[in-house]
Parts: C-alpha cells; sequence; structure tokens
C-alpha cells in the first residue's frame, strides 16, 4: 500500500455500504431476523397489540410482572405493564442500581386514523366512519387504501371488548374514498398539502340498508345491528372506546433481492422489535438494563403511557426500593439510547437531504447526536463524551453504524422520545434504523439495518 493510501485510510471517514462490509453469515442472520420482524408487525399495528404482543414473547423468555414485595437477585426478569400500551422490560444487574442503569427507549405508536368519540354516520345511503388523523401524516396518502379496524369498547359495565376487523383471510376490509380524475379540477388546484383536508378523511363502512320501508338512516341501523350482533355493542359505546383505522397490507419483502422491508408502522416498531429481542437474551448484565416501549411519541409523548410523563421514573424507583438505592443518584449514572428512526437517502427525493451527513439504507444503524428543527429547537443533543462512548462500544462488537441528520438545515426536522429522558439526568442519544417513506401507510427498511439496531441494542444492556 503506498503512503498516500495508507494515510488517507488512517485518517479520512468513508461511510461504506454494510454488504462490502459483512460476510455471508452475518447476511444470512439479518434476514432470518427480519423474518421474526415481519411476523411482529403483523400482530402489531396498534400500541395495545404491540404491548401484548412483546409480552408474549417476554414470559416465552421467562420474564414475570413486578411486585413490590419479591426481592430481585441479578439475572431476574420482570415487566411493569402500564395500562396496556405501554411496558418497560428489567434485567436486574450485578451492580446497584446506582451505578446507573443502561435503558433503551423505543416507541410502538404510529401515525393512523383514530375514529372520532362520535363516528358513525349515514349520507346518500352509504356508511361512513367520522375520523381525526394521529401524529404527523401526509393526508394525500390515505385514500384508497385498504384499511383495518383495530382497538377497544370499554363499555359501562366494566368489560373491555376488543375489535380486530380487516387483517384475516375473508374479513371485510375499509377505505377512504377518493375523487376520479375526470372530476378532480377544483381539487386538483388545492396545494399537495391540502389535497385531501382532514375533515374528508371518513372511511366507508357499508352500504346496505336495514330492510325497512319506513325508517331512516337505515345503512347505519344494519351496521349497528351487526355491530351489535358480533360485539354487543350500541352506539353509545362508542364514546368510550379507543378504534383506529390502520393501513390492511402485511409486512413483505421488497425488491428482487429480498434486501428490504416494507410494511406500516415501521417508524418505530422496527427499533421496539429490536430493543425487545435484545433485551431478551440480555441473561446476567452488570448494570440493570431496562427496556421500554412507549406510547403516544408522534403525538408529543404526553400522557400516562407517554415518556414525558413519569413511568420511567416510577420504574426507576422501584428498581431502586430492590437493593436500597437512590433514585436520583440511580438517573444521574445512568445511560440511554433512545431507539428511533431517521430518515434514510431516498434516491429520488435527494434535494432535501445533505450528503455528508445523511443516513443511507444498508449501511447500518444510526447514531442521531441531534434531532429538533429550527436551529436544533426540541432535543437533547447529546454530548460528545457520550458519543465517543457509543461510538466505541459499536466498533469494538464490530456492528455496521453510521451517523445521520434528519434532512437539511431549516428544511424541516422532527423529534424523538430522546429529551424526555435526557430531562432526568440521564445520558442519552438516539440510535436507530433509516427508513423511506416514513409516516406513510408503508415504509420501507432495509434488513441489515435493522439487524445492526438489534446488535447494537444488546451489546449495550448485555
Amino acid at each position: 500500500m503506498s503512503d498516500y493510501k495508507k494515510i488517507k485510510e488512517e485518517l479520512f471517514y468513508e461511510n461504506k455500504n454494510g454488504y462490502l462490509r459483512s460476510d455471508d453469515e452475518t447476511v444470512k442472520q439479518a434476514y432470518d431476523f427480519c423474518e421474526g420482524y415481519k411476523e411482529f408487525l403483523n400482530l402489531a399495528k396498534t400500541e395495545r397489540e404491540a404491548t401484548a404482543a412483546a409480552i408474549v414473547l417476554a414470559e416465552r423468555k421467562g420474564f414475570k410482572p413486578f411486585t413490590r414485595e419479591k426481592e430481585y437477585k441479578p439475572g431476574d426478569k420482570v415487566y411493569f405493564n402500564n395500562r396496556g400500551k405501554s411496558v418497560a422490560f428489567v434485567v436486574f444487574g450485578e451492580k446497584k442500581a446506582e451505578c446507573g442503569i443502561n435503558i433503551t427507549a423505543a416507541h410502538i405508536d404510529s401515525p393512523r386514523l383514530d375514529l372520532k368519540p362520535n363516528p358513525l354516520y349515514e349520507d346518500v345511503e352509504f356508511a361512513l366512519f367520522k375520523t381525526h388523523y394521529y401524529g404527523g401524516i401526509r393526508k394525500y396518502q390515505w385514500p384508497t387504501v385498504p384499511l383495518a379496524l383495530h382497538g377497544v369498547f370499554a363499555k359501562k359495565d366494566g368489560s373491555v371488548v376488543t375489535v380486530s376487523i380487516g387483517e384475516n383471510p375473508g374479513e371485510p376490509q375499509f377505505v377512504v374514498n377518493d375523487l376520479l380524475p375526470h372530476l378532480a379540477s377544483e381539487q386538483s388546484k388545492r396545494t399537495l398539502s391540502d389535497g385531501i383536508r382532514g375533515e374528508e378523511l371518513n372511511v366507508m363502512i357499508g352500504s346496505r340498508p336495514f330492510k325497512d320501508d319506513e325508517g331512516s338512516e337505515l345503512v347505519k341501523l344494519n351496521i349497528l345491528k351487526l355491530l351489535n350482533e358480533k360485539y354487543g355493542i350500541t352506539e353509545e359505546d362508542f364514546l368510550s372506546a379507543e378504534l383506529e383505522m390502520v393501513p390492511a397490507a402485511k409486512a413483505t419483502d421488497i425488491g428482487f433481492d429480498r434486501s428490504l422491508v416494507g410494511a406500516y408502522g415501521q417508524d418505530d416498531r422496527v427499533c421496539a422489535y429490536s430493543e425487545l429481542m435484545a433485551v431478551l437474551d440480555v441473561k446476567a448484565p452488570e448494570k440493570t438494563a431496562v427496556a421500554i416501549l412507549a406510547d403516544k411519541e408522534e403525538i408529543g409523548s404526553d400522557g400516562n403511557t407517554g415518556l414525558n410523563s413519569k413511568f420511567l421514573s416510577y420504574v426507576v424507583h422501584d428498581i431502586c426500593l430492590n437493593d436500597g438505592s437512590d433514585e436520583t443518584v440511580a438517573l444521574r449514572h445512568s445511560s440511554c439510547l433512545s431507539a428511533d428512526v431517521n430518515a434514510g437517502m431516498d434516491p429520488t427525493f435527494q434535494d432535501v437531504m445533505e450528503k455528508r451527513n445523511a443516513s443511507f439504507l444498508n449501511h447500518g444503524v444510526v447514531v442521531t447526536k441531534y434531532t429538533g428543527s429550527r436551529g436544533k429547537y426540541g432535543t437533547s443533543d447529546a454530548s460528545a463524551e457520550y458519543v465517543a462512548k457509543i461510538r466505541a462500544l459499536l466498533d469494538k462488537a464490530g456492528i455496521i453504524w453510521q451517523t445521520g441528520e434528519l434532512g437539511r438545515v431549516d428544511v424541516g426536522g422532527g423529534g424523538t422520545v430522546a429529551m424526555y429522558i435526557a430531562n432526568l439526568g440521564v445520558d442519552v442519544v438516539d440510535l436507530g434504523v433509516p427508513v423511506l417513506s416514513m409516516h406513510a401507510p408503508f415504509e420501507v427498511t432495509a434488513k441489515l439495518d435493522v439487524y445492526m439496531c438489534n446488535r447494537a441494542m444488546y451489546e449495550f444492556m448485555k
């Protein structure tokens, strides 16, 4: 090797494609890992379903519900189920909690269409649901997409009825309609963001009337009759329901080479699954390992199941009670990987990215030092010392990784749960998977990146 090449290799940083740095066995492991990931995506299209599916997987690995009365020893595995919509998994470590806890935190909610409290109506002999979109969506993407209905009816007698329609073969699906191009001349004059308006995201649910010549709203009545027969509910029960319209498509391989995964809800269930499978493999860590799957990130993390609540503090408090540690000391000595996605470089829309600081699919897991927008507003901005610590960890474990920003300066931006955890005194940096078509009804990730995210989470928590 010439002096030029040797010095350049020593001094330059090069972000190379992960396949050029991986052997065949690593690629096989990545592809195999994503088979389970696709199954999880199909089972977990809402935060409730993701929590339930995660607990099932955890209990198979020996995790049990936390109880304050029990004294836990190193290697014991417990979970904290927060109202069925967020969950924390804990593996107790050899050291006291005051020495610090290794925390990973992903979110399991995704953009969708929520039904309004009084959603069911009839117009021109069609029955429809009124919706209020949840999270940052591009509204024009949601019409003409087959949808499934998920959620629960909470009845006045205290019972809860679970609903899932549109996922299994033979079940009906639902749709938001759009105008035909022949009649859309006025609609086409709208801006793209206004092409479909929020109050136009009405879901078609039926057209067959109840057989009665004298009544009104016969289609609506027939729909209520069917729902009453199947679920035992009346129209009033919608007032205390949580019902969500999500894309009905299943997770699938993308590309002739099957190198990509296409599915709804990969932001952020791609990191949630990677984190979950990592903590399930942790045996007897030096420091206590905590993996949180949180709700409400897409709408600001507020509410008692989001990470802007005291949920993490309460989990740490209970961990500290077990060994007599001080909660505030434990938090100040703790470290966290905020497991959230970043925007991958799209070959068709390169102008919104700055290539030197963009993340690329197949280049490994992304370390994002800061998110935010308009001058880093709304981010924790990880310290140089902590980023260096994570660099060393990833390199030592042979994990393929890269750095990334969420687009060009002043083009846009976004946030994660990192700042809420940092506000507790914890060292935190974002680490996750690059995604294409983020927040769309169908998103794309790369299998190699998903697997590297899982490996990074495991190395951090083990």
